[in-house]
């Protein structure tokens, strides 16, 4: 009797997660038409520009949607991937997925990460993080946010969300910023980047200062106990031990064999390919000038810093950190 009500609920959700990517393809077809009326308008126009916003740097395809950001409704088992920008938001984000969903969606079609995990703040005329997250018909919703702490819509803490940090150290960090602007038509541009370091020490990037993200989130961990607070140089270090303590925190019990599938499918190689399919029709990115899934990393600052640039930048993150009890691996 156990053996077949598991049977059928596994038939059960199967049923909602085609249906899940049965409703996005719709949508999907409805959205490439809008995007193909607006690729050549956005290939024409210049970058957004940016602007504070809440006392934080912003362009307004984060801003436009606020009312129904800030009013957000979560659910009690809604999941929160959070992170600065380009700290493994999209590995974490998989990982993830995969940990809940990873057997059921081998049954069916699956929906690229960037539609199984909503961007809660972004916002295009013809589609909305809030929107996408609203359809979603699986459970737990998993939601990513580059938001700092300060501003996460008051619901998710009033309904007690799991949430997860990923934290990278701030030169890999500012690389692979410098290179996703770069590539990515919807970003600011970056500038030459001896001028990015400086936009980064001085919180000019979007998404504002690096410093107050991660030591805001950090400080929230201490007196919030749903937020599992993980560094990237610890995922690239010991995935599987990491994994094992995502287990932990979400309440997950897969055998070894399904975690070693979830490391397989999470790995960049792996990852790099399934995201080539997830990016064929995306005019967003222009991957002539960076790729997505680049290198991964930890030490690649090492290629882009001159030595007297690593020698301010140290000196500044000093002065910036100096009362945090917050540390980061430079090199693993």
């Amino acid at each position: 009797m156990s053996s077949e009500h598991e049977h059928m609920q596994r038939t059960l959700k199967v049923c909602l997660l085609s249906a899940e990517w049965n409703t996005m393809n719709r949508s999907r077809i409805f959205v490439s038409d809008r995007k193909r009326e607006q690729k050549e308008q956005r290939d024409m126009a210049q970058k957004p520009r940016t602007f504070k916003f809440e006392g934080v740097t912003m362009t307004h395809y984060f801003t436009d949607n606020w009312e129904k950001v800030k009013n957000f409704k979560a659910k009690p088992d809604d999941v929160v991937i959070a992170t600065y920008p380009k700290a493994g938001t999209t590995w974490m984000s998989e990982i993830v997925d995969q940990l809940f969903f990873g057997e059921i969606r081998r049954e069916s079609s699956s929906p690229s990460i960037f539609d199984r995990v909503p961007f809660l703040e972004f916002c295009e005329d013809f589609q909305t993080g809030t929107d996408q997250i609203e359809s979603l018909l699986t459970s737990p919703r998993l939601i990513k946010t580059h938001l700092p702490v300060q501003l996460v819509p008051q619901s998710f803490w009033e309904q007690n969300c799991r949430m997860i940090y990923v934290a990278r150290n701030p030169k890999d960090i500012m690389v692979s910023y410098y290179h996703f602007d770069r590539m990515n038509k919807i970003q600011p541009d970056p500038g030459a980047w001896e001028e990015y370091i400086d936009k980064f020490n001085t919180g000019q990037l979007v998404f504002g200062s690096w410093y107050d993200h991660v030591q805001g989130w950090w400080e929230k961990s201490r007196s919030y106990s749903r937020i599992c607070y993980v560094f990237f140089e610890d995922m690239r270090e010991d995935p599987a031990r990491e994994i094992s303590r995502l287990c932990s925190f979400l309440g997950l019990s897969p055998n070894e064999t399904q975690k070693k599938e979830v490391l397989r499918k999470t790995g960049f190689e792996e990852m790099k390919k399934s995201m080539a399919d997830a990016l064929s029709n995306n005019d967003e990115f222009d991957e002539s000038v960076s790729p997505f899934m680049r290198k991964g990393i930890v030490g690649d600052w090492k290629n882009h810093f001159t030595v007297a640039q690593n020698e301010a930048f140290n000196e500044e993150y000093r002065k910036k950190m100096k009362e945090s009890d917050l540390k980061f691996k430079m090199e693993i």
